[in-house]
């Protein structure tokens, strides 16, 4: 009994320690009252972070397409074992005709703090959009509370006005979720 009591108490304590780190301070750096939670149906949060260049970039500006927001960062392991997928979706679905949309874009949203780390793993990946942004904050950048990521990769599907149609969309998933608004002929 008293080693389970002391696995439960470093369990939890490992627990908190990681609630730290992850959003690289204390946990009250991130209020969760400040975390919206996003579902299906909502509009997405307004992004304008600069990219590699410096040159702000707009989720707005590409409005009238459907957009996949995607959070990642150079260091996830599962983002990039996820960017081939998403370089796969963006070579199919960035030409198709879609019922009631004018394209397809991903507008990628990196958590990196190091440049040369983020624009290394764009090039290395091939990930050959061009909406990538990032305010270089990690988990201090104010748009993971906008949009309540509390882990990555997670990614956002909106419709040509702006509204979520489908969140966190893995492999194939991503792909039967855009198929559905593509355009049969």
């Amino acid at each position: 009994m008293n080693r389970i009591n002391i696995l439960l108490g470093a369990s939890a304590l490992l627990f908190f320690t990681l609630g730290i780190f992850r959003f690289g301070g204390s946990p009250s750096s991130v209020e969760s009252s400040s975390l919206q939670i996003l579902e299906v149906g909502s509009t997405a949060p307004a992004i304008e972070l600069p990219n590699p260049k410096g040159k702000t970039l707009k989720l707005s500006s590409i409005k009238g397409k459907y957009v996949l927001i995607d959070f990642w960062a150079s260091w996830c392991g599962p983002c990039r074992k996820e960017n081939p997928n998403l370089t796969e979706a963006w070579a199919k679905y960035s030409k198709a005709k879609f019922k009631d949309a004018s394209g397809f874009e991903i507008f990628s949203v990196s958590l990196d703090t190091q440049k040369e780390a983020w624009t290394k793993a764009i090039a290395n990946d091939k990930l050959s959009w061009k909406y990538h942004v990032s305010d270089l904050k990690g988990w201090n950048s104010p748009i993971n509370a906008v949009y309540g990521i509390k882990s990555i990769p997670m990614n956002f599907l909106i419709d040509p006005s702006g509204k979520i149609v489908a969140t966190n969309l893995r492999g194939l998933e991503l792909h039967k979720a855009i198929d559905a608004y593509v355009k049969s002929f």
